[in-house]
């Protein structure tokens, strides 16, 4: 065309956006149409930011059109830049790990978010399917669609996390109570809700490992509408939480005074509720933390003519207490030790979770056959460093329950991930390695402590006398189990075994406050008491 020197025909440059790593991070980043607007993702909410603004030039010209003067009344300016808070080989891990999992059950698609529990950071956010922001117009809209913000699914078993926390926290309730559901089902009117399989009667405790929907419904008929309700809110269902994107759905939340008994005990075991991905794991992160509910985000910082300016973390509200959030931590990691979440168990780390199965509402009614399966937990479960939820869209073929499908897309994930991040073991971790500078014959000899199990003989003061026990030799889980039961928490340091413990053995017992615990293998530091446990 430029060949020809058609008259009349002219060129004209024009910028156009592109995306080097084309699939990549797709939903979050969204895509701009032919004028450079942004119509999807962080491209459309920062539209205005990050485009920059047009100068304008003032010129004069003559009845031929010739110009006599120009002048610039403003000078063009260029757009800011977003520092976002995603963890690019995070964001690899996890796309690669659902796309595999969707491929391996045959599903419609799915959802994972990887979020730092203790900021309300997103590391990692992604959808299946996906799509090229670089051609976007030849995928489907449901293919361009963030599922994690803009889906809603009823989670199933996992929301009984809220329900036991609610319990938990209002004291109606203790990890040990014992609930009978031998009767396999509750029924309502005409309607009627069974367990998996008859427990008979169990623990509070085992209610959640096992997720029994009976026990649920009993917990939360005794908390009341008013009461759930109340924790429902506080956890974030029904709101839209995260602002760096437009079109989040707040989900689905019922007006806690038209529940009648049966809508409660839906409610309950996590049905007759929408919420989205995000707004679970962002819930689950505040038990992870010890109950205060961060909002979530991707934008870390806004970088304009050179100048970063950070955004802030925003705590909303606190959800639960630091002695209920111990509570519940202790709970969700016997669901992985020995509950329906086995699955999700990782060598040498301590896992917290919750499974969650339910059935799909398709034309009115639920399906008999299409299932929502996810998995919900954070890790290292005492120290958590990474909360994470899989969310997989009707699975096919080699199950559909959260435990056998959600559950070991979520243990490749945190393991790739804490491998990445390089988290050490809290699990029988490997002895420190010690180099000296120099040789001092002077200091005794460093004898590895090995654990015979005999570390449950070592004296201890009385837990009754409102004292401080004497934690000294005792495993990291012995002692948080222990602290948790006098309403403390444990801020572990290390891995191994208790060294030394603040406040100390003897001293006046302050229920609500941490206990800080040195941990390690040094038999050397350990003094008497460890040695009890050689």
């Amino acid at each position: 065309m430029r060949a020809l020197d058609l008259k009349g025909i002219g060129f004209v440059k024009e910028s156009q956006r592109f995306y080097p790593k084309r699939e990549l991070l797709s939903h979050v980043l969204g895509y701009v149409g032919l004028d450079n607007a942004g119509l999807g993702g962080l491209e459309a909410s920062f539209q205005s930011e990050i485009c920059g603004k047009n100068g304008r030039l003032h010129i004069q010209r003559d009845a031929k059109r010739r110009v006599l003067t120009s002048r610039v009344e403003r000078e063009a300016t260029a757009g800011a830049s977003l520092e976002l808070t995603i963890d690019q080989y995070l964001q690899n891990i996890v796309e690669r790990e659902l796309q595999a999992g969707v491929e391996e059950f045959g599903a419609i698609g799915g959802s994972i978010v990887v979020m730092d529990p203790a900021t309300g950071e997103i590391l990692a956010l992604a959808n299946a399917p996906t799509f090229n922001p670089n051609a976007y117009s030849r995928f489907s809209e449901t293919a361009r669609r963030n599922r994690a913000i803009q889906d809603i699914y009823e989670p199933g078993s996992t929301f009984k996390i809220v329900t036991a926390s609610a319990a938990l926290e209002e004291g109606f309730i203790t990890p040990d109570d014992l609930l009978d559901v031998s009767a396999g089902m509750w029924r309502y009117g005409s309607r009627q809700v069974d367990d998996v399989h008859r427990y008979g009667v169990l623990t509070f405790t085992n209610v959640i490992v096992k997720s029994s929907n009976v026990g649920a419904i009993k917990v939360g008929l005794r908390l009341g509408p008013e009461r759930l309700g109340r924790y429902v809110s506080r956890f974030g269902f029904g709101q839209a939480n995260l602002p760096d994107f437009r079109g989040e759905n707040a989900g689905i939340v019922w007006n806690p005074a038209k529940l009648d008994p049966g809508a409660v005990a839906s409610v309950s075991m996590g049905y007759q509720v929408g919420v989205t991905p995000v707004q679970m794991v962002t819930a689950v992160s505040s038990i992870a933390n010890g109950g205060t509910l961060f909002e979530p985000h991707v934008v870390r910082a806004v970088i304009r003519d050179g100048q970063r300016v950070e955004v802030p973390r925003k705590a909303l509200r606190r959800t639960i207490s630091e002695r209920t959030a111990s509570q519940m931590t202790a709970i969700m990691e016997a669901v992985v030790e020995e509950g329906t979440g086995k699955s999700a168990r990782i060598s040498g780390y301590t896992v917290a979770g919750k499974t969650g199965t339910a059935h799909k509402v398709i034309n009115g009614g639920y399906s008999p056959s299409e299932y929502n399966a996810s998995f919900v937990g954070f890790v290292p479960s005492r120290n958590p460093e990474l909360a994470i939820i899989v969310v997989i869209d009707s699975p096919h073929g080699k199950g559909y329950m959260g435990g056998a499908v959600a559950a070991p897309i979520f243990k490749r994930v945190a393991e790739a991930s804490m491998r990445h991040r390089g988290i050490a073991p809290t699990v029988n971790a490997p002895p420190p390695v010690l180099v000296a500078h120099g040789v001092n014959e002077d200091l005794p000899p460093i004898v590895p402590v090995v654990n015979d199990g005999s570390n449950t003989r070592v004296e201890r003061t009385r837990v009754d006398d409102g004292l401080m026990p004497n934690l000294v030799g005792m495993s990291a889980r012995e002692a948080t189990r222990v602290l948790t039961s006098l309403a403390m928490t444990s801020r572990p340091n290390g891995a191994g075994f208790v060294l030394e413990q603040s406040p100390a053995a003897g001293t006046v017992l302050v229920p609500g406050t941490a206990c800080v615990l040195t941990l390690g293998r040094l038999s050397a530091r350990a003094g008497p008491s460890a040695g009890a446990s050689q």
